[in-house]
C-alpha cells in the first residue's frame, strides 16, 4: 500500500536539491547533526485556522459545517476537532544571541513569566534553544518553568552570526522526539534577517511539516546595512522551474529576487493549471519573502503567526495575543478524496459569513513514501 507524507510547498525546491539523508534522531533532547525526514505515515491533513471579526475579536462558535475547503479546487469533507486546546504541549524557546540579539537579552528577563500565560493550563514541557552562528540545546525539556527561568535569565551575548534557519532546523529535530500526543511549538525570539545560515528555508520547513510543528515568531528589526548586505547573500537553489526554462535568469544578474523577476515568475506561472499556479505562487512568495523578513516567512508558512516588538511592552503585548490564539483555533483535518503526490492548493473560507476572517495554511505537499527507505 502506497503511504504519503505531508510536507510543505516550499519543498518542491527541496526535492530539486542533491541533499544527503541523514539518520533519525537518536536521543531525545541530544539531536545528532543535520536533518532528519521525519515520515508521516497518515494521509491525515491538519488546517488549523484562525476566525476574527472586522474589529480583530475572535470567533468561537462555528462548527466543521460552517467551512468550506478545497483541496486543488476539489472540496473536501472536514472534521473538526472539539478540544484540540486541552491537548499536551510541547514548547520550544529558540532566542537569538548572536548579532543584534545579544542587546535584546534584557528584554527577555520577564520572558519566564509570559510563558505561564502562553502555556495555559494544560500539561506542557518547555525547552529553551540559544543561537548566534550555532544552535545550543540549553534547557531540555522539562515541565519545571523554574529550570526554563534559569536557562533564559542566564543566556549570554554570543558571535557576531544569526543563523536562524540553522537554529529553527535543530530545534525540529529535537521536538521531533516528543510525544505524538503532544502538539508542538516554536516560539522564535529572533531579527528579521537571518545571517550565516547553511539550512535552506526548504530544508528547514520540510523538517516542521513533517514533525507538525508551528512556528510563532516576535521579531525585533535588522538594521536597513544588514538587511540590504544580506539580501545580497542569498543565491536562489531553491527557484521553481528547470534550468533554462520560463524562470532562467542571466547568471550575471543580482541573486536576489527583483521586482522584475518576481514577475516574470507569474506571468510564467500562467500556464500552469490553477491549482498547481496557486499553490506555486505560494512557494515563490515564500522564497522572495526569506530575504526580506525570515521569522515572518517561517511563521506564515508553517501555520503560524508573526508580531514585532520594540521593547518589554510591545513583546509582553505580542505574547499576550499569542497566547490567547493558541487554544482557540479551529482544529480541521481532512483525509484527501486523492492524495495524489505533489503540490496541493488548499483555500478555506466561510459559507455564510462574509464579515468574518479566516486565516489558514495556504497549501501543502505530498510525496510517496520512498519503498526502499528503512
Amino acid at each position: 500500500m502506497t503511504v504519503w507524507r505531508l510536507i510543505p510547498p516550499i519543498a518542491l525546491m527541496g526535492s530539486l536539491m542533491a541533499a544527503g539523508q541523514v539518520s533519525p534522531a537518536q536521543e531525545a533532547d541530544a539531536p545528532a547533526q543535520g536533518i532528519s525526514t521525519i515520515n508521516v505515515r497518515s494521509t491525515l491533513v491538519v488546517v488549523p485556522a484562525l476566525v476574527k471579526t472586522k474589529s480583530g475579536a475572535l470567533v468561537y462558535t462555528l462548527t466543521a459545517k460552517d467551512f468550506t475547503l478545497t483541496d486543488n479546487g476539489v472540496e473536501q469533507k472536514l472534521t473538526l476537532e472539539d478540544d484540540a486546546g486541552g491537548q499536551p504541549l510541547a514548547l520550544l524557546v529558540v532566542v537569538e544571541t548572536g548579532g543584534a540579539g545579544g542587546r535584546q537579552l534584557d528584554n527577555y528577563r520577564t520572558l519566564p513569566a509570559m510563558l505561564d500565560g502562553l502555556l495555559g493550563g494544560v500539561p506542557h514541557k518547555v525547552g529553551v534553544v540559544a543561537f548566534d552562528g550555532h544552535p545550543e540545546l540549553v534547557q531540555k525539556f522539562t515541565p519545571h518553568m523554574d529550570r526554563v527561568e534559569i536557562a533564559l535569565n542566564n543566556l549570554e551575548a554570543g558571535d557576531p552570526k544569526a543563523a536562524t534557519l540553522d537554529a529553527l532546523a535543530f530545534a525540529v529535530k529535537v521536538l521531533s522526539v516528543q510525544p505524538p500526543e503532544y502538539r508542538r511549538a516554536i516560539l522564535l525570539l529572533s531579527e528579521t534577517i537571518d545571517h550565516g545560515s547553511t539550512t535552506t528555508l526548504a530544508e528547514a520547513l520540510r523538517a516542521v511539516s513533517d514533525t507538525n510543528t508551528v512556528i510563532y515568531s516576535a521579531a525585533f528589526s535588522s538594521t536597513r546595512s544588514d538587511a540590504k548586505n544580506e539580501a545580497k547573500k542569498f543565491s536562489q537553489p531553491d527557484t521553481p522551474g528547470p534550468p533554462g526554462g520560463c524562470m532562467a535568469k542571466d547568471p550575471e544578474a543580482d541573486p536576489n529576487i527583483p521586482e522584475n523577476e518576481v514577475a516574470k515568475a507569474f506571468e510564467c506561472l500562467n500556464i500552469l493549471i490553477p491549482p498547481i499556479r496557486a499553490a506555486k505562487l505560494a512557494i515563490l512568495a515564500g522564497i522572495h519573502g526569506l530575504s526580506r523578513n525570515t521569522p515572518e516567512t517561517v511563521a506564515h508558512l508553517t501555520g503560524g503567526e508573526y508580531y514585532k516588538f520594540d521593547n518589554v511592552k510591545s513583546l509582553e503585548k505580542d505574547l499576550a495575543t499569542i497566547s490567547n490564539h493558541i487554544p482557540n483555533r479551529y482544529m480541521l483535518s481532512f483525509h484527501p478524496q486523492s492524495p495524489q503526490s505533489g503540490i496541493h492548493a488548499l483555500e478555506l473560507s466561510l459559507k455564510d459569513y462574509p464579515d468574518l476572517k479566516v486565516t489558514a495554511r495556504s497549501s501543502y505537499w505530498l510525496e510517496p513514501e520512498n519503498d526502499g527507505k528503512p
